[in-house]
């Protein structure tokens, strides 16, 4: 059998749960569902990390954020490492990537022989070279109330970007298409968007077909009897403590809008394939790198272990050789879904990876031998080290005093969110799908609690994590201090131009 083709399309902070295949009856997004019918939905996924970066590396390596040794947005992968792009381009593919990917420093590629559309941050920390802002939405891309603030109606330099991005890949598809299969390599395709993440704004036509269809949050704050002491620190870093329901809904709206541009993004990228007669023997991967937890448990963004922000969508299609139409809940990392395209194109497996294939699991659920188990890692910087940021610029709001050194564990229903220096919160996901009731104290549940934490603890330190961290945030420092000094150019860069961005433009 010829090898497949390989297309991997990630997009930025989707919450699977608004996609109309995990059941979301609002929103339209046919393209997914569309995909779904023809391959699997993974309803257990779970990111390697709440945050972009280590997110991402971990995904592409098969490493967790610990060993990657990037747990922040302004640590760097080590290019000695290897990706699934040098595996894929080791087993005769051209590995090509288009659009976001979120590397750091002065190797943007890892692995992949081309990028068409780079991502619009600035390759170096500390580099004086303008890091692009969002015009007059200054500010709504990160974890601030502002973003809140100052959403609605209007355009950004994300959808834009995605667009670009679609369009490429569209034009890279039908090149392809033009050329003679015999002189073609198997195609592997990576494909980054940056919707549907804040700013939580979008063009009017799209808001307005949300308006009036998106309800408040299912588990608003005041839902909750006790907030965990961690969960309040960052509620009140991030000023969030009392959101408005206009606030709310318009946040909501927008985003429901956003996941529907991407969808239809998607879309284009998918129906070139089919054009180009490239569906036959393709495995298309859908996934995003975090959720977004939308004002469920009056939390926003990601950067915590609640499941509409560590849990991500998986759809794996590859027609005629998996089935298609099938949903299933057993618990992945993301990074299986990559160990999953390596063992069906026949590629070498990455030899510190955890990931796991799929494809036993996928062809035969019932007699697959699968221990449903994710861990996911969140770690940030200690305030008293802290320097200003290269990658986030000014105050990191993430940083607390002696750090952050937080880590879940998802096994089988139960799932432990351990939080240094601080009680861990138990759920039982089963029985409590909105994690409302923590059992951590509860007396019954003691022996649950005390395994589940020395699965997290195994092969994790957070007094180590802490210490490295600080070692990296030193090294950091320096590295900002030659970029700002020496000025670098960038090999690779999108430009994010403020002009894109604006709530007065209602195209």
């Amino acid at each position: 059998m010829d090898k497949p083709n390989m297309i991997y399309i990630q997009s930025d902070q989707h919450n699977p749960a608004v996609t109309g295949c995990y059941g979301d009856p609002v929103v339209e997004t046919p393209n997914l569902d569309k995909l779904a019918r023809s391959g699997t939905v993974i309803t257990g996924a779970y990111c390697a990390s709440p945050i972009c970066v280590p997110s991402r590396m971990s995904a592409i390596t098969g490493r967790y954020p610990h060993e990657n040794k990037v747990w922040t947005n302004d640590q760097i992968l080590d290019s000695a490492i290897p990706t699934y792009a040098h595996s894929l381009g080791a087993n005769g593919y051209d590995p090509v990537q288009i659009g976001r990917m979120h590397f750091n420093g002065i190797d943007q590629y890892h692995g992949f022989s081309k990028r068409l559309v780079g991502d619009h941050g600035r390759n170096h920390l500390g580099s004086p070279r303008p890091p692009g802002t969002h015009g007059d939405l200054h500010g709504t891309a990160g974890p601030s109330r502002f973003s809140l603030e100052n959403s609605g109606t209007g355009q950004t330099a994300y959808e834009i970007h995605d667009e670009i991005v679609a369009e490429s890949a569209v034009e890279y598809i039908n090149e392809l298409g033009k050329t003679p299969a015999e002189e073609r390599k198997p195609i592997s395709l990576s494909i980054g968007l940056m919707l549907p993440h804040q700013p939580f704004i979008a063009r009017k036509k799209d808001y307005e077909k949300y308006e009036g269809k998106v309800g408040l949050p299912k588990v608003p704050a005041e839902a909750l009897k006790d907030c965990h002491p961690y969960i309040k620190w960052w509620r009140e870093r991030t000023g969030i403590e009392q959101v408005t329901d206009e606030e709310i809904m318009r946040c909501r709206i927008a985003y429901w809008a956003l996941v529907d541009r991407m969808d239809n993004l998607i879309g284009q990228i998918l129906n070139a394939l089919e054009e180009n007669g490239f569906m036959e023997n393709t495995m298309v991967v859908y996934t995003s790198d975090h959720g977004e937890q939308i004002g469920e448990h009056g939390l926003w963004w990601k950067q915590t272990f609640y499941e509409n922000a560590s849990r991500v969508p998986a759809i794996i299609s590859w027609p005629g050789h998996l089935p298609g139409g099938q949903v299933l809940d057993n618990v992945i990392n993301q990074f299986d879904l990559i160990a999953t395209m390596l063992d069906a194109s026949g590629a070498p497996e990455l030899p510190r990876s955890n990931g796991r294939s799929l494809l036993k699991l996928l062809k035969d659920p019932k007699n697959a031998d699968w221990e449903n188990l994710a861990f996911s890692e969140y770690c940030m910087d200690d305030s008293d080290y802290f320097s200003t940021s290269g990658n986030l610029g000014g105050l990191d709001i993430h940083a607390m005093s002696g750090g952050v050194q937080n880590r879940m564990i998802r096994y089988n229903e139960y799932k432990l969110n351990y939080y240094n220096g601080f009680e861990p919160q138990l759920f039982n996901l089963k029985e409590d799908p909105d994690e409302l009731n923590d059992l951590a104290k509860d007396k019954s549940y003691q022996n649950i609690r005390k395994d589940l934490t020395n699965k997290v603890l195994e092969n994790w330190d957070p007094d180590k994590i802490a210490e490295e961290m600080r070692v990296l945030r030193r090294e950091t420092k320096i590295q900002q201090d030659w970029g700002r000094e020496t000025d670098p150019d960038d090999s690779l860069r999108w430009d994010l131009d403020p002009l894109k961005d604006s709530t007065r433009l209602d195209n």
